[in-house]
């Protein structure tokens, strides 16, 4: 007999997917590494859900949530744990002037800073701990992010890593300030002056004082213009020197011919970059199609030169991006490429990748339609003249007449949309350094944020979502660029932080961009507005490459890859094989060999773009720090941009330059640091120094060596130029 429809047994809800925090909970409680089977247990998922939770770990693995653990496991990362472990392998990293011995955890992998752990002598009678050495230790948590630790067994030394530093006096001082041993080279191997990578020597029975070093390589001179970017790329372990066969690849490379091509010459494609740009490899062109536009953006055909497997894809995947300083660049390919073949010089004819979009007078895309085709420049043009001629209504070499207007009228639309999508767009102005011919620094000035540069951005944002949006309709691999939204810890501190400027952020985690970027637009023109604009991207979450798609939260779209500069992001080279193996645009596209490495080449580009960012920022604070060593002495106003348990950061208005404020820069107090919201409170004084307050410092250290820079508050107390109130300080309540 058959059951009535209506009565039917129906079957249960599969339970939610787990959130962070709930899989940081059930992390945290599991003794070890956890299985992917014990998750979907514990949390009463179905089998329909197993993919969808392997591509919400393999996302959270990505930005640093998780860390794998043996094979198929997860654990959290330390720095997501509540305490490190009772015990743990710590490794020594230095001995200070004090004779303190500092060390951390070995199997740290987190983006923040790690524990601090300071480790009790030995016992009379055994050697003492010694940097590179590493021990199982029994450690004591003394609070906040400190430990003791206590030496349980010696696992020995391992290599410590080489050390770059500027000869002085026979002595090595490292480039990296966190480096606080003391180093000397062996006699005769460097001159005084010589910037050096060096290796510490092993030695038995270590006597006291300096430890020895090996030169490996002598980087340049101090004080020499190429000396800081030096000092970067080896820091970081960039590579800068290409194999044998990959500069002869590159050589060897030719003109591409139109056979077989869309001709897209006769369209007067210009490109537009910055006046010290190294690269151009994208071309851009707009016209009006009825009450919409027609916009083309056409990159150069990198995919054409580079083949998979070649020695240039090689090198290419292992530099994964190019890295640029204020005096060069460190190209992901050779100069015969990436200055030549692949640059889209003006009248000279380049293979390319397009897509041709069309939107309506809104800003919405109609259609898109991707191809392969030989192009033409009419112009190279700067940023700066396209501005200047836009607000004067004038016309440029190389652009038809009114074809200025149409290009900025299409960008008028498609940033109408992106604003009603509701894009997180945060006004953070870039230093430019600039450098005379001896390669010293001139000035150091915010670059202007002009509509042309918005210009540019909006028709490249538009032409990645295209490449997104192909692959999947192809059913092709994508390697996405993804951005997850904040987390719950860095969202409850964002609200904490907007609740000082009367802004109410939603409870829970189930924010949008735009209800950050309403909040930005009513504090536009604030006093604090920088402040506010660097403590919005601190909270976000770091992006990154995966070929599982999870969204970008700061542009507010659903999907996004990179597409429109494969000359220096390896990324966007897979992505343009992908396009041309979806379309069969040609034999060059993607294997599929590459496609099953996808997962490793994102971790793996991820990387090596964030270690460029790091390095970038390193070499300028170096400059800035260079620039400022002839100002050691002078006032300057600045802004409270941090509050840490050894003092104050502050950020100087004219600059942008941070360096320390510390305890022994203000007034003489007991100093106590207050979480919420992050100030200094002086118990004796009653003075309070708070995120944000503004203040005048005399610089009195900068060194280039470290890029380092060290303030004192000026006058004691401080004011600000006209004003007539004790700036910053403020009695305690």
């Amino acid at each position: 007999m058959k059951r009535p429809r209506g009565k039917a047994k129906r079957a249960a809800a599969p339970a939610p997917l787990p959130s962070v925090e709930e899989l940081r909970r059930f992390l945290s409680a599991a003794p070890g590494r956890v299985a992917r089977r014990d998750i979907a247990r514990h949390f009463n998922l179905s089998r329909e859900q197993r993919p969808a939770l392997r591509q919400l770990l393999q996302a959270l693995r990505a930005e640093g949530h998780l860390e794998p653990a043996g094979r198929r496991g997860v654990a959290l990362p330390l720095q997501h744990r509540a305490n490190l472990p009772e015990m743990a392998v710590v490794e020594i990293i230095a001995v200070t002037e004090d004779g303190e011995i500092l060390a951390r955890p070995v199997t740290w992998q987190g983006p923040e800073r790690p524990p601090s752990i300071v480790m009790r002598p030995e016992p009379p009678g055994r050697p003492a701990l010694a940097p590179g050495e590493r021990v199982l230790a029994r450690l004591r948590h003394l609070g906040r992010d400190r430990y003791e630790g206590r030496s349980y067994k010696r696992l020995g030394r391992q290599e410590v890593a080489p050390i770059i530093g500027v000869v002085r006096h026979g002595r090595v001082l490292p480039t990296d300030r966190r480096q606080k041993g003391e180093w000397q080279i062996l006699a005769g191997e460097a001159e005084e002056g010589d910037i050096v990578l060096a290796a510490p020597v092993s030695q038995l029975g270590r006597p006291l004082g300096p430890r020895p070093l090996r030169v490996l390589e002598r980087l340049g001179r101090i004080g020499e213009a190429r000396a800081i970017s030096l000092i970067a790329i080896a820091s970081h372990g960039i590579p800068d020197r290409f194999p044998p066969e990959a500069e002869a690849q590159a050589k060897r490379a030719r003109a591409i011919s139109p056979t077989g091509r869309e001709d897209l010459r006769a369209l007067p494609l210009v490109t537009i970059d910055g006046e010290d740009a190294r690269d151009f490899d994208d071309a851009v062109y707009a016209e009006a199609e009825g009450e919409g536009w027609r916009v083309v953006v056409a990159i150069a055909d990198v995919a054409h030169y580079v083949r998979p497997g070649t020695a240039l894809d090689r090198e290419a995947r292992r530099r994964g991006n190019s890295v640029y300083f204020p005096d060069r660049v460190v190209p992901m390919l050779p100069e015969a490429l990436s200055n030549g073949w692949c640059s889209l010089r003006p009248g000279e004819d380049r293979g390319c990748l397009f897509v041709e979009m069309r939107f309506d007078a809104a800003g919405n895309k109609l259609s898109h339609r991707f191809g392969r085709g030989i192009m033409r420049s009419a112009a190279r043009l700067t940023y700066e003249e396209v501005q200047a001629a836009a607000e004067s209504g004038r016309d440029l070499p190389g652009l038809p007449t009114g074809r200025l207007g149409e290009l900025y009228g299409a960008f008028r639309a498609l940033a109408a949309a992106r604003q009603r999508r509701g894009s997180l767009e945060l006004d953070l102005p870039e230093r430019r350094v600039v450098l005379g011919p001896d390669g010293r620094v001139v000035s150091v000035a915010p670059r202007p944020r002009l509509d042309s540069h918005r210009l540019i951005e909006e028709f490249m944002v538009a032409a990645n979502v295209c490449a997104a949006e192909e692959l999947e309709r192809l059913s092709q691999p994508c390697m996405y660029r993804v951005h997850d939204s904040p987390s719950e810890e860095k969202l409850a501190g964002l609200r904490q932080f907007l609740a000082r400027y009367g802004i109410r952020l939603p409870s829970g985690r189930g924010i949008r961009p735009g209800q950050l970027a309403q909040a930005l637009r009513r504090l536009e023109g604030h006093p604090e507005q920088r402040l506010i604009h660097e403590t919005l991207l601190r909270a976000q979450a770091q992006a990154a490459y995966s070929p599982d798609n999870m969204g970008h939260f700061g542009l507010a779209l659903p999907r996004y890859a990179h597409f429109t500069s494969p000359i220096r992001r390896y990324a966007d080279l897979l992505v343009h094989r992908a396009l041309i193996r979806g379309l069969r645009l040609g034999r060059d596209g993607l294997t599929e060999a590459e496609a099953a490495e996808f997962p490793a080449i994102a971790e793996h580009i991820t990387m090596t773009e964030r270690r460029a960012v790091q390095a970038e920022r390193d070499a300028l604070d170096r400059y800035l720090a260079a620039f400022m060593a002839e100002r050691v002495g002078e006032v300057f106003a600045a802004r409270i941009s941090g509050v840490t348990r050894f003092g104050l950061f502050a950020t100087l208005e004219e600059t942008g330059a941070s360096g320390l404020l510390s305890f022994s820069g203000l007034p003489d107090d007991r100093w106590e640091v207050e979480e919420s919201p992050p100030r200094l409170r002086g118990r004796r004084t009653g003075l309070v120094f708070a995120l944000g307050d503004e203040l005048e410092v005399v610089l009195q250290r900068a060194d280039p060596l470290t890029g380092s820079l060290q303030f004192a508050l000026a006058g004691g107390v401080g004011r600000m130029p006209g004003r007539g109130r004790r700036a910053g300080v403020r009695p305690g309540t």
